[in-house]
Parts: C-alpha cells; sequence; structure tokens
C-alpha cells in the first residue's frame, strides 16, 4: 500500500503567534500531529504558553516558548530568529496574534487604534519580513495569515480590529504576488463563529454573535480553524496562494 504524505509535515518547524490559547493552541497541536516542531509564542502569558508546549509534546512533537510584543521590530526580529535557532531552520509562519476589543467609534482613542493595529496588522509584518530568509530556504514554505469574518462583512464598535484583519487580506495578496514566485506560499484563513474560551466567560463573547447565524447551525471549534491552517501548509495545497478560506459554517449564505 502506498503512504499518504500529504499531510506530512515531518522535520518541519512552525512559528505560531498568539499561541496561548483557544485558534493558536490548536493550530500548534494540529501541526504538531503532522510532525512540525513548534515554537509557540505568546505576548506575556508564558505559563498559558508551556499549556500549548505541553500540548504540542503530547501530540508527539518538539516545542519552544517565546514571548513578547510583535509590533515592536526588535522583539519581532528576536523572536522570529529564536524560532529558527531553536530547530536549525524555519518553514512555516501561523500569524495568528491579534487583540480584538470592542470600543463605540466615537470612543474609540488613537491609543486604542494603534494598540489594535500594531498586533494585528504591524506584526504580520514584521514576522514575516523577517522570516523571509529561513523560508526562502525552505522546499516547502507557507506563511498562513488569520482573518476574521467581520473584516468581509463589517461590526459595530469594531472600526479598529475589522481595519486591521481588512488590511492583512491587502497583505496577504501583496505578499503572495512576491514570494510565491521563490516558493513560498501566502494564504490567509478567516475564521467565523468560533466557539473559544473567553476573559470574562461566554457572556463577554462579541456582540455582532448574537446577530449572526450559519448554515450549519453551530459555532465552529478552534481545531475548525487548525485543520484549514495545516492543510495550507501541507504537501498537498502547494498550488494554493494569495487566497482566504473561509472557515464559518456557511455565514455567508445564513
Amino acid at each position: 500500500m502506498t503512504q499518504d504524505n500529504t499531510h506530512d509535515l515531518s522535520g518541519r518547524v512552525a512559528l505560531v503567534t498568539g499561541a496561548s490559547r483557544n485558534i493558536g493552541r490548536a493550530i500548534a497541536v494540529a501541526l504538531a500531529r503532522r510532525g512540525a516542531r513548534i515554537a509557540v509564542h505568546v505576548g506575556q502569558d508564558r505559563a498559558a504558553g508551556e499549556e500549548t508546549a505541553q500540548a504540542v509534546r503530547e501530540a508527539g512533537s518538539e516545542a519552544v516558548v517565546l514571548s513578547g510584543d510583535l509590533s515592536q521590530p526588535d522583539i519581532a526580529r528576536s523572536v522570529v530568529a529564536d524560532a529558527a535557532a531553536a530547530f536549525g531552520r524555519l518553514d512555516m509562519v501561523i500569524n495568528n496574534a491579534a487583540i480584538r476589543p470592542e470600543v463605540p467609534f466615537a470612543d474609540l482613542t488613537y491609543e486604542n487604534w494603534r494598540n489594535v493595529m500594531g498586533i494585528a496588522l504591524d506584526a504580520v509584518f514584521l514576522v514575516s519580513q523577517a522570516a523571509l530568509p529561513h523560508l526562502k530556504a525552505s522546499d516547502m514554505a507557507s506563511v498562513v495569515n488569520i482573518g476574521g469574518l467581520t473584516a468581509h462583512t463589517g461590526a459595530a464598535e469594531r472600526a479598529h480590529v475589522i481595519t486591521a484583519k481588512s488590511g492583512l487580506l491587502g497583505l496577504t495578496k501583496a505578499m503572495a504576488h512576491e514570494l510565491s514566485p521563490l516558493g513560498i506560499t501566502i494564504n490567509c484563513v478567516s475564521p467565523g463563529l468560533i466557539e473559544t474560551a473567553r476573559a470574562g466567560g461566554p457572556g463577554n463573547a462579541p456582540k455582532h454573535h448574537d446577530k449572526r447565524t450559519n448554515l450549519l447551525g453551530h459555532r465552529g471549534s478552534p481545531e475548525d480553524v487548525a485543520e484549514a491552517v495545516a492543510f495550507l501548509c501541507g504537501p498537498a495545497s502547494r498550488y494554493i496562494t494569495g487566497e482566504t478560506l473561509h472557515v464559518n459554517g456557511g455565514a455567508y449564505l445564513a
């Protein structure tokens, strides 16, 4: 029987930003189950990062935990360098780090605006650019940016978040034009209506969730998003680049 290697990431190394919990943790574990070693990035919560690293090890792979504010150029470069140094290479970058506070437009301060833009958009540019020399050296390099449903639909009290995620769509396409000829695939996964653990408990879910439904009639899981990311990083997706893959249970059609 011929062995199916379409999902095999053995020997590869991935940097997953914002991997302390939820979608980021699920992505780290999904890639680890396929054989990838994982650089787990967290903003500040190293204890949560260690929990993700332990989940990666339980999935049969290796992990290191890195921390820092990726909106700062020096820190972004340092995190990428440490990820590559930990395992001797870097094949995949998953730009998942983001913050999504809800603030009415009239009350939105420039500081609020810049904080969101820095983590959700600037950091993607900084990390991806810093990783480029390592990705060029890989024979199966991928960058996957994590977008969001409201970048396509809009929502109240999220002007800064929606603007950052919309910018991410443009950045994905621009990067694809320049980096795909180098053999690096650049794609975006756009989650929608995903059930995640939130600070403050279930009652602290985004307000726009109350007004949205989908064809499947239930919320998705972080693992649903992670499987999409793992596919885009694997051997079976090497002819896909510059695309946005929506994981929302058919929310557009509901």
